[in-house]
C-alpha cells in the first residue's frame, strides 16, 4: 500500500460531528469529540471547528438533521474545507447523501482509526491486519459514491484499498479478504512457534486504552528503546523484551492500545496480535489517571479484554501519569457532589481504588516515579507464578530471599 505524506502546507482542514443523545449526553460527547479531534492531529489533519446537534437518534440518510446539514455545508463553502468527520460509524447510505450534499470528503471515526492503523503499520503482520480491516469496512459500502477519489491525491481516509480498489466490485473484495485471511494464517503459525520457543518464562503483558503511557513503561522496566510518543496508537505492532528483576526474569509485551468505539473490523483482525494478552500469566493494565474520564477508559479495555479472552486472569491496575494529575478544589460553599475535577489525588485513592490493595499501585513512567516499588511489586507476583509452575525452584527464590 502506497502511504502519502501531508507537508505542512498541505495540512488539511477538518470539521468534526458528533450527537448529543439519550446514551450520549453534553459532556460526553465532548469528551467524544476532544479525542475525535486527537486522532485527526494524529492522522495528519488539522481540525478547525466541532460542530454538535442534540437528536433521540442519529437520522438513518443524513445523520444530523438537515438543518444542521446545511450550517455544516455553509461553514465548509465559506472557510474551504475539504474533509468533514463524523465521531460514529455511517451507514453507506449516510455516506453517500452527506458527501453529495457537501461535495467534500466524508469519513466517519472508524475510516480514521483505520486510516491511523495504515500509517503506524510497520511489519507484515501488521500491514496484514490493517489491510484486512480496511477491506472488510469498505464491502458492505460499495455502492457508495467513489468518483471523488480520482480528484484526490493523498490525505486521510486516502491510502489503501481506498485509493487502488476504486473500480472494484464485491467478487475481488472477498477474494482479497480471503487470500488476506490465509496470509494471517500463516503469520500466526510462526507467531505460535517464537511464542513456543520463548521457554517456560512467565508472561507478563501491558495493556490499557491508547495513550496511556504503556511504551513508556515498557522502555523504563526493560531498559530498551520502545518507540513512544505523545500520538494515538503510537504502538501497533507487538513488542516483547526480557526482564530480569533481581535475578528473576520473565516477559514483557506491549500491545496496541485500546479505544473507545474500536472498530468491530479491527478487533477481529488484531486477536491474533492480542494473543500475547490470552497467552500471558499476569496483566498490567495501564492507566492515564490524569485524563478526566479514565474510568470510563478503564470500563472500554475491561470490555475488550472480555472480548478477546473470557478468562479471568491476575491484574495489576497501574495508574500512571500522576505527575500530570491536575484538580480544582472545590468552593467550601458549592453543595454539589464532588467529581473527578475537583478531588485530589490522595482522596481518590481512598474510594474505589482503595478496595484493590496491593492490585494497583500509582507512578509517573515519565519522572520513574514510583518505579522501583512497581518492580518489588512485579517481582514478587512474577514469583508467586514461577513457584506454582515450577514448586521445585522454590528453595531457590528462599535462598535468594534470604541473602
Amino acid at each position: 500500500m502506497k502511504d502519502f505524506i501531508i507537508s505542512e502546507a498541505q495540512t488539511e482542514k477538518a470539521v468534526l460531528v458528533g450527537l448529543i443523545t439519550p446514551s450520549q449526553n453534553e459532556q460526553k460527547v465532548k469528551e467524544y469529540l476532544e479525542e475525535l479531534e486527537f486522532l485527526t492531529e494524529t492522522a495528519g489533519a488539522e481540525a478547525v471547528k466541532k460542530f454538535t446537534q442534540r437528536l433521540d437518534y442519529p437520522h438513518p440518510v443524513t445523520f444530523v438533521g438537515s438543518g444542521k446539514l446545511q450550517e455544516i455545508k455553509e461553514y465548509v463553502i465559506e472557510n474551504e474545507i475539504g474533509l468533514v468527520i463524523f465521531d460514529d460509524e455511517l451507514s453507506a447510505k449516510q455516506l453517500r447523501n452527506i458527501e453529495k450534499e457537501l461535495q467534500v470528503k466524508i469519513l466517519d471515526r472508524t475510516n480514521l482509526i483505520l486510516d491511523i492503523f495504515a500509517r503506524r503499520a510497520q511489519t507484515a503482520h501488521a500491514k496484514t491486519q490493517v489491510e484486512l480491516a480496511q477491506y472488510k469496512y469498505m464491502l458492505p459500502r460499495l455502492t457508495r459514491l467513489w468518483t471523488h477519489l480520482e480528484r484526490q491525491r493523498g490525505g486521510i481516509g486516502m491510502r489503501g484499498p481506498g485509493e487502488t480498489q476504486i473500480e472494484t466490485d464485491r467478487r475481488i473484495i472477498l477474494d482479497k479478504i480471503s487470500k488476506l485471511k490465509q496470509d494471517l494464517v500463516e503469520i500466526d503459525k510462526q507467531k505460535s512457534v517464537q511464542r513456543k520457543n520463548r521457554g517456560k518464562m512467565v508472561r507478563v503483558a501491558l495493556v490499557g486504552y491508547t495513550n496511556v503511557g504503556k511504551s513508556t513503561l515498557m522502555n523504563q522496566l526493560s531498559k530498551s528503546d520502545v518507540f513512544a510518543e505523545n500520538k494515538l496508537f503510537a504502538t501497533l505492532d507487538t513488542t516483547v523484551r526480557k526482564v530480569i528483576i533481581d535475578n528473576l526474569p520473565f516477559l514483557l509485551s506491549d500491545t496496541v492500545g485500546f479505544i473507545r468505539k474500536l472498530p468491530t473490523e479491527l478487533v477481529e483482525s488484531f486477536k491474533s496480535t492480542l494473543d500475547e494478552v490470552r497467552e500471558a500469566d499476569l496483566l498490567l493494565h495501564v492507566v492515564d489517571i490524569s485524563h478526566p474520564g479514565f474510568e470510563e477508559q478503564i470500563e472500554v479495555v475491561n470490555k475488550t479484554l472480555s472480548e478477546i479472552d473470557h478468562s479471568e486472569k491476575p491484574m495489576i491496575m497501574i495508574f500512571n501519569k500522576i505527575d500530570a494529575f491536575t484538580f480544582t478544589p472545590k468552593d467550601e460553599d458549592d453543595l454539589t457532589p464532588r467529581t473527578r475535577e475537583n478531588i485530589d489525588l490522595e482522596e481518590l485513592k481512598q474510594t474505589w481504588m482503595s478496595k484493590m490493595q496491593d492490585n494497583c499501585i500509582f507512578i509517573s513512567a515519565k519522572e520513574r516515579t514510583n518505579i522501583d516499588a512497581l518492580k518489588v511489586l512485579l517481582y514478587e507476583r512474577v514469583k508467586e507464578i514461577h513457584i506454582t509452575r515450577f514448586p521445585y525452584n522454590d528453595f531457590l527464590f528462599q535462598q535468594y530471599d534470604e541473602e
